[in-house]
């Protein structure tokens, strides 16, 4: 109850992906046009993110993933039946948006219910079970293709996963009922974070995030969003960036499909191969000991590629340093589910995660327009090499803010 919705969505959503710009381009989009398209499943998760942690905070986290799960079968029926681009997109939109509250409910969830001593691990879990099926979706995709020879096969079994997915979250066991509330809001003795961001004292009952309003929650923790967020969000935008540099500095080498997917493919599969050993590290020697070698190995990555395209061996340095970006991105994983979760608000963290959620998101879906621009202006080594740059900025970000803001547990 508590990951098979997470994994059932990342599913269906890993199956549809990969055919977002195909059906676009059918509908008369050029490669830059369905590359738009497909981005308008980020910008609906970061639209998303706001209105979701409302949501959870009013309704609940299961009435908010049921909703949202009745929500994205209407933008699959959107998708099959487009005739239009623009209705294509908004129906890309849409699943995005919905995408949100599936993510942001688990979150929630998970920040007020799992102790301290193991939220690490069991955010890495929660981040890992997206990225089993985002790996796995797009081969089983590929399979329904190939048996089928159709688009739709994919888009119904993404919503036979949606079916699942809401009967299981309205019939299955509530969890919110058979974990307590209060396990996961425990702070560690000296934690001055609510003081510092608030001016006042915590004497009593922390105000709920429906009595204090999701723009009110935001305003109210500012200091540590602008501060510790923005680390996040590099980290985020790091992360993002891999996705589009490795298949792109593969094809400027003039290397064939075949071997790029392999690369990076090997690369994926170190990166979820790690995912646990994160929270382990996480859980048993504090949050820094696995954000700032993440951080480091990847801008040290990025930073060295960029200097490796002219060179005679450059296609063995794009392996190696694809497969060094894995572990960079492996020893990242659940680190800014944690971070959000430690630093939220301990009772309804709702509000807060909506905000957290969305800087962490928006330095995802700015990354790929850094390297573009970059790109397009220089050359692709620039904009790698300036993606390095946004790491070790991240990098100092965590070791500055870090150990001011986020309880330790030990």
């Amino acid at each position: 109850m508590i990951y098979g919705p997470t994994l059932l969505f990342a599913l269906g959503e890993g199956a549809v992906i990969p055919l977002i710009p195909v059906i676009a381009n059918r509908l008369g989009a050029d490669v830059a046009v369905a590359a738009l398209v497909a981005a308008a499943l980020v910008v609906g998760q970061l639209c998303g993110n706001i209105p979701a942690g409302w949501a959870v905070a009013r309704f609940g986290e299961r009435l908010t993933m049921g909703v949202a799960g009745i929500v994205v079968l209407a933008g699959l029926t959107g998708i099959v039946f487009a005739q239009s681009l623009a209705f294509f997109a908004a129906a890309v939109f849409l699943i995005g948006f919905c995408a949100a509250s599936f993510a942001l409910a688990r979150h929630s969830f998970m920040t007020t219910r799992v102790p301290l001593t193991f939220r690490a691990r069991a955010l890495s879990l929660l981040g890992g079970t997206f990225r089993l099926g985002m790996f796995v979706g797009p081969f089983i995709s590929a399979a329904l293709l190939a048996v089928f020879g159709d688009e739709t096969a994919s888009i119904v079994f993404f919503a036979v996963c949606q079916v699942a997915t809401i009967l299981l979250v309205f019939f299955g066991p509530d969890p919110e009922k058979a974990v307590p509330v209060g396990a996961g809001a425990r702070r560690a003795d000296g934690d001055s974070r609510e003081a510092e961001d608030t001016g006042e004292p915590v004497t009593g009952s922390i105000p709920t995030v429906e009595r204090a309003g999701v723009f009110r929650t935001m305003w109210r923790f500012r200091g540590v969003l602008a501060r510790l967020g923005l680390a996040a969000a590099s980290l985020s935008a790091v992360r993002s960036a891999r996705q589009v540099v490795l298949p792109l500095w593969g094809v400027s080498l003039g290397l064939d499909a075949g071997t790029i997917a392999v690369v990076v493919g090997v690369s994926g599969a170190i990166d979820f191969a790690l995912f646990y050993a994160s929270g382990q590290v996480m859980d048993r020697f504090g949050r820094l000991w696995a954000a700032l070698p993440a951080m480091i190995l990847m801008g040290a990555g990025f930073f060295a590629l960029s200097f490796t395209h002219d060179l005679g061996s450059a296609a063995m340095w794009y392996a190696m340093f694809a497969a060094v970006l894995g572990v960079g991105n492996g020893l990242s994983s659940g680190i800014l589910l944690t971070l959000g979760a430690d630093i939220a608000p301990p009772n309804e963290p709702a509000a807060f995660l909506g905000s957290w959620r969305t800087l962490t998101d928006a330095g995802g879906a700015v990354a790929p327009l850094i390297v573009s621009a970059l790109t397009a202006v220089a050359s692709l080594s620039v904009g790698v090499g300036a993606m390095g740059a946004v790491a070790v900025l991240g990098a100092v970000g965590f070791i500055r803010w870090v150990p001011r803001y986020v309880p330790r547990t030990r």
